[in-house]
């Protein structure tokens, strides 16, 4: 999907929320994830910072989200996160009804930072594949490698290799 040159500078600046969220989990413990929904509006709903292995930031959001707005009002939403949901998460955004998903980097790199850690057991299973094999289209944006020092610099010293 193709965006307008203002269209990604907004979810630069929506990215960049998210890795101020992941720095905050990090700071108290937490995996160096976060994530924000956006409304039509261009308004940040709901934030999120990751919990622990199974109750990642993106899946927790989502559950947040679906007891608060409608399924019709989410769908007119975007999910921002700074690294590619995981197959869990994909299908979480999947069932929530979110339309649309911006992610900073892929999971591919994320793996790549933390190697065998077993507590981010990463998937070869991209959300595209994920969110492609339901029975609606959700929209998905990225990686912006542009913002990757930036999304990587908390992964760094967390991870165990």
């Amino acid at each position: 999907m193709s965006t307008t040159g203002e269209e990604r500078e907004i979810h630069r600046a929506h990215l960049r929320t998210t890795i101020q969220i992941a720095r905050r989990a990090k700071n108290i413990g937490k995996h160096p994830f976060g994530c924000i929904i956006v409304g039509p509006d261009n308004d940040v709903l709901f934030t999120q910072g990751n919990i622990d292995t199974l109750n990642h930031a993106e899946s927790t959001i989502v559950r947040t989200a679906w007891s608060n707005l409608s399924p019709d009002y989410l769908a007119k939403c975007t999910l921002y996160t700074n690294f590619e949901p995981c197959a869990m998460c994909a299908g979480s955004i999947y069932w929530s009804n979110v339309g649309r998903v911006v992610y900073g980097l892929p999971e591919s790199r994320l793996l790549q930072l933390t190697g065998d850690d077993e507590e981010n057991m990463t998937m070869s299973l991209d959300c595209r594949t994920v969110l492609s094999s339901g029975q609606k289209s959700i929209a998905v944006i990225g990686p912006f490698e542009e913002l990757a020092d930036e999304i990587i610099e908390d992964h760094k010293s967390f991870w165990n290799h």
